[in-house]
């Protein structure tokens, strides 16, 4: 939560209890949210907006919760995603990776097994003893999108593939930890590849968190490497974390047939969670539901 004596969130450079707290300082927020769309191309979200994106996220976490019940062994990721698509018609929703991107992603989740580091797609593939697997689950709900994944574990792991799930979370949780108004995003990445790397693991730096909610894929981009990005965070920012950890090395290689699917190079494992944030004026919200 931010303190008094912190930097306003605004980015002013003045201490919050001299600038936004208690009175409503020297930008309002249509004022702040016109600085962030000409200075960075964010859009802060208004309290409409938010309501939206939350109802999204809810219901984007109970489909993904819903889909990793059903991902047991001898299943195939097929039926994951046949499944997944019934509960977005159910409900009144759209998948938003089908068909999203060039050439265009031909299924409405994702799938990752093992040494895949993200954007698998389902096939017949069934899931076995040992296995790893990442849900990753985007909805378009009334016109707003909620973005999350978890993994799923079948029967006992070998270590390495134990260690990646686990820091891969811890990873998600010790970022959102630090999430409120005044922190750069540079300071998520710092976060988490801290803590991978004093774990013996790597952090994929090829694909990023996001800006989501009005659009599937909006700015800021956050990286889960250290990195330079100097963007304050603000309140109404809504974006994703998802940090890929890998057992090896870093590096991605992307399926040369499909254009999609990303696996380590070394062929070792990697992990991933997911959940959709935002900043409030006093800290944090997570907008997606679901629990480890």
């Amino acid at each position: 939560m931010i303190q008094r004596n912190d930097p306003c969130w605004c980015g002013s450079g003045v201490k919050w209890k001299k600038c936004h707290f208690p009175s409503p300082g020297k930008l309002t927020a249509d004022l702040l949210r016109k600085k962030y769309l000409n200075d960075h191309h964010i859009l802060l979200k208004d309290e409409k907006q938010v309501a939206g994106i939350r109802e999204a996220c809810r219901l984007t976490s109970e489909i993904l919760i819903a889909t990793r019940k059903m991902a047991k062994e001898g299943v195939t990721t097929q039926e994951l995603d046949t499944y997944a698509a019934q509960l977005h018609r159910d409900a009144g929703a759209i998948p938003a990776a089908l068909h999203y991107g060039h050439p265009p992603f031909p299924k409405g989740i994702c799938t990752s097994f093992n040494e895949v580091i993200c954007h698998g797609i389902p096939d017949n593939t069934p899931l076995r003893q040992g296995d790893i697997l990442n849900i990753d689950i985007a909805s378009i709900y009334k016109g707003f999108f909620g973005d999350c994944s978890l993994m799923v574990t079948i029967g006992e792991l070998s270590a390495e593939r134990q260690l990646v799930v686990d820091v891969s979370y811890e990873c998600l949780m010790r970022s959102i930890a630090i999430l409120k108004p005044g922190i750069p995003v540079s300071d998520i990445g710092e976060v988490i590849e801290s803590y991978a790397n004093s774990m013996g693991c790597s952090v994929v730096n090829q694909f990023v968190g996001h800006g989501v909610g009005v659009k599937f894929h909006e700015d800021p981009q956050i990286p889960h490497c250290r990195n330079r990005n100097s963007v304050i965070l603000v309140p109404g920012m809504t974006f994703t974390i998802e940090p890929m950890i890998n057992a090896g090395v870093r590096e991605a290689v992307i399926d040369p047939l499909n254009y999609w699917t990303a696996r380590t190079k070394d062929n070792r494992s990697s992990a991933q969670w997911e959940h959709t944030l935002l900043i409030t004026e006093e800290g944090h919200e997570v907008m997606t539901t679901w629990t480890r």
